[in-house]
């Protein structure tokens, strides 16, 4: 009985002894896991932040560059008005000093140019006004020692922010005789990238925020001095800086800032020097990002720390139990993996198929385009075979009269029989060059293209082919390049095919005319119209095998328009067509201009 009652209680004293072990286990995995997810959380975080101030000092370089690109143009276009020798007449009246300064002022958008003599008085300025006390400053001094200066200030006349210029009038002897300055207004050129992120803040060495693109930040100040000698303010145009607190983290500055709903509250700060303006360039890009992510990176780590964790106590304590059950899940699993494996495997094999019918299809794809170039020049060998055996004639019965010329000592007539002969020959020479280009197979990535010039060879391409038709042919291209982005070769083919399949839907029509316009505005095109029956179906016209030409003529096998759609598609462009209101079909090709013409 007493053995009974024992044994009845052991389970008891086991879970007695057991629990505590059990608790101590669950707290020190938890802060295990606790001191792993803070490392992946501080890891993820100092990764975060260090990508994004690369890419905060990528932007402020470029804030930076734009801002002393703007200025510099002022800088620069002073230096050399102040070489122009009407400014060192001393017979030149004020009211033609005005009229010199105008014109430069208004097409470089500036406030005002101003001109002073070597005492400091008011000669003349672009616009009328008086110099302010602007004169008085110490980069005049600059100026009349022969250097240049810069300063910046709220400009009292015109009541804004104004960044000036000044330099030196060299008389023709070498000393200065004046000073012209240059009077720029800062508002007008933040106009362009204001509220762009990040908030960036260009800040004198009074740590006023002279220039930014966060109106609400400018003319704030960090400290209490207000002038220096590239800098003067009145302390009723300052406010101090809203409040902040920096905070250094894995050697980056952060800050927490209120400075209103277009400024981050948690940013990070990066710093630039602009010694060429004395301004020092802050971008405060925000933080937030790197927070999240270093949150969700964390956040996953818990999660899967607390399912594995869970498996594993669950594991632990169910071991003895389920010894057996354990075995046979491990034998499941192992042909789970195994299963796994061979449908990986297949998923490779298939992929490396794929891969294979991919490199198949677009090799398919090249020769198809590179067969119906040499189609389209079997078409045209007997009409090229006698563009080029009529030159050939012309040659040899040109040299024969030369000969007979020279031996006439007739020098004149040979020579002239010699131009001939070249100008044949250069003839015969370009139709061999577009022939060699139109032939050969171009695998090249899309370039810079005169879409005039491929307009052109198309033209001499297909002439024969036109003239041969009885066709009247109207190229309407402008006198200047257009640049679009392409492939030269592969642009000629596709109007080689428009302009002979035009040729080949007007054979039965009584007016055959054919135009070609090449035009810039309002993107980049060629039209080709015809005076034909016109299309059929112009939903299906780019379709593979649709053709309108008759079966078994040896004709047509419905793949141009369909190679044409997929050359000028890989250009990024669009081809269409369609029927004109007064009959003929009307193919339209737009392309992409060149990036630099874009920018231009």
């Amino acid at each position: 009985m007493k053995r009974a009652q024992c044994d009845q209680l052991l389970p008891a004293s086991q879970s007695v002894t057991v629990l505590p072990v059990k608790l101590i286990r669950i707290i020190t995995f938890s802060l295990a896991a606790l001191a792993f997810v803070l490392t992946v959380w501080w890891i993820g975080l100092g990764q975060a932040l260090d990508q994004l101030q690369q890419r905060g000092r990528s932007d402020l370089t470029l804030a930076s560059d734009r801002l002393i690109k703007q200025l510099s143009r002022y800088r620069e276009l002073i230096v050399v008005l102040a070489g122009d020798p009407q400014l060192q007449d001393a017979d030149i009246t004020p009211e033609e000093l005005q009229a010199l300064l105008l014109r430069p002022s208004d097409l470089s958008g500036a406030l005002d140019l101003v001109l002073i003599d070597a005492d400091r008085r008011f000669v003349a300025s672009a616009s009328g006004s008086s110099a302010g006390s602007w004169l008085e400053e110490d980069f005049i001094d600059r100026a009349l020692t022969g250097a240049l200066g810069n300063f910046h200030a709220i400009s009292e006349t015109y009541e804004t922010r104004a960044f000036y210029f000044a330099a030196p009038v060299f008389s023709e002897n070498g000393p200065v005789v004046a000073v012209l300055a240059a009077i720029v207004d800062m508002d007008r050129l933040e106009a362009e990238g204001r509220g762009q992120v990040p908030a960036v803040l260009f800040t004198d060495t009074l740590g006023v925020t002279f220039s930014s693109n966060r109106s609400e930040l400018v003319l704030m100040q960090r400290g209490d001095r207000l002038r220096d000698g590239t800098a003067r303010y009145d302390p009723e145009d300052l406010r101090p800086f809203v409040p902040f607190t920096e905070t250094t983290l894995r050697g980056l500055r952060l800050w927490e800032i209120d400075a209103g709903p277009y400024v981050p509250d948690r940013a990070l700060h990066i710093s630039r020097d602009l010694p060429v303006l004395d301004l020092t360039a802050e971008a405060l890009v925000d933080a937030r990002p790197a927070y999240v992510v270093a949150g969700l990176q964390a956040s996953v780590t818990a999660a899967l720390l607390a399912f594995f964790g869970a498996i594993l106590f669950l594991t632990a304590e169910r071991r003895r139990v389920l010894a057996l059950a354990n075995a046979a899940l491990e034998d499941r699993v192992a042909e789970r993996t195994e299963e796994l494996s061979r449908i990986n495997e297949t998923l490779r094999t298939e992929i490396a198929e794929r891969r294979d019918a991919e490199a198949a299809l677009k090799r398919a794809q090249e020769d198809l385009v590179q067969v119906g170039k040499l189609s389209a020049l079997g078409q045209m060998s007997a009409g090229i075979s006698h563009e080029l055996n009529q030159p050939l004639m012309a040659i040899r019965s040109f040299a024969e009269n030369g000969t007979q010329f020279l031996a006439r000592n007739d020098s004149t007539q040979a020579g002239s029989n010699l131009a001939k002969i070249a100008d044949l020959a250069g003839r015969m020479a370009r139709i061999i060059k577009n022939l060699k280009a139109f032939a050969r197979q171009e695998s090249e990535p899309s370039s810079r293209v005169d879409l005039v010039s491929v307009a052109e060879a198309a033209v001499e391409l297909t002439e024969t082919t036109i003239a041969g038709g009885g066709i009247d042919l109207q190229l309407d291209v402008p006198d200047t390049p257009i640049w679009v982005e392409g492939g030269e070769v592969r642009l000629q083919q596709v109007l080689v095919n428009l302009v002979t399949n035009a040729a080949d839907a007007m054979s039965a029509s009584e007016r055959k005319q054919i135009r070609i316009e090449v035009k810039a505005e309002p993107a980049p095109f060629v039209r080709v119209s015809d005076t034909g029956p016109g299309i059929e179906d112009p939903d299906k016209i780019f379709e593979p095998f649709y053709s309108t030409k008759t079966v078994g003529d040896g004709e047509g096998t419905g793949l141009g328009l369909s190679i044409s759609y997929g050359l000028v598609q890989s250009f990024g462009g669009n081809i269409s067509g369609e029927n004109a209101p007064d009959g003929g079909a009307i193919f339209t090709v737009r392309l992409k201009p060149w990036a630099e013409e874009i920018a231009a």
